[in-house]
């Protein structure tokens, strides 16, 4: 194994399972010094001691990455741990709670923006304060397929991941100057939620590669954006998805489909 990150510190989010479980332990073996954030006192021991019993250097820290106060303690906790951060992955999201627009309200709506969005602005700040005093650094942003395209049912999380990417591409263009590199991991149908038999088997013929993406297929690309092999790349949104937007694709295997629109009335007679 590589030791690309030996001596550097990383912080990821929503590190306590799928994804960013994935990602972590990655940097870890390859000798970064990692902080592993996650919602769940229980992942983050999880994978805290992974990483440990594995001979590498983990820092644990539960708290809302979408709440300053969590964060400002993070990262405080983070330098008095290590004295700097050299990585910054905003991997937290929230993808559950599919709704019709219809069905909507503004609290389905601010959790998303909050959970998905704000997290990255969050985070990004506080470490972009850290690593342009150094003049070095990196900050790798997680989006969705439907950061470009669209789900159905998914109003609210499109448009968070839709801001990640105008995000990424704004700060890269204000970070650049201090040599501070700003990309975007997208990945596109990870099966992180243990689909099996028909059902995934129905969704994979949508594929070009012919099957689901797992969350080891995350790994090789964010270790790339994250280490000097990218070190005159930023700004972009690298694309993680077995070709599935390099496509017209029809939604015959959409997760929210027309059975679960609503039965709205009409005055048409």
């Amino acid at each position: 194994m590589e030791q690309r990150f030996k001596n550097k510190v990383i912080l990821i989010t929503g590190a306590g399972n799928g994804i960013g479980r994935s990602i972590v332990n990655r940097y870890a073996l390859e000798g970064g010094k990692v902080v592993v954030n996650d919602i769940k006192s229980e992942l983050v021991d999880l994978v805290v001691n992974e990483i440990k019993a594995a001979g590498g250097t983990a820092l644990g820290f539960v708290g809302d990455a979408s709440s300053k106060t969590d964060v400002d303690a993070m990262f405080e906790a983070t330098e008095k741990q290590f004295g700097y951060v050299d990585v910054v992955v905003n991997n937290a999201g929230l993808t559950s709670d599919q709704r019709h627009f219809l069905n909507s309200d503004e609290e389905w709506w601010d959790k998303y923006l909050r959970i998905n969005l704000k997290s990255a602005y969050l985070c990004s700040f506080r470490a972009a304060n850290i690593m342009v005093r150094r003049r070095k650094g990196v900050i790798v942003n997680v989006s969705s397929g439907g950061g470009t395209r669209a789900h159905r049912g998914f109003t609210a999380y499109d448009a968070s991941k839709g801001g990640i990417e105008a995000f990424t591409r704004s700060l890269a263009l204000d970070l650049g100057f201090y040599g501070v590199r700003v990309n975007c991991l997208v990945p596109g149908l990870i099966n992180t939620y243990g689909l099996k038999g028909d059902d995934l088997a129905e969704r994979e013929k949508v594929v070009p590669l012919r099957r689901y993406g797992t969350a080891e297929d995350m790994v090789g690309a964010a270790t790339f954006l994250a280490s000097d092999d990218a070190a005159y790349i930023t700004g972009q949104c690298l694309v993680v998805d077995g070709g599935v937007l390099a496509q017209q694709r029809s939604a015959n295997v959409d997760t929210f489909p027309l059975s679960n629109f609503p039965d709205m009335p009409h005055d048409l007679e």
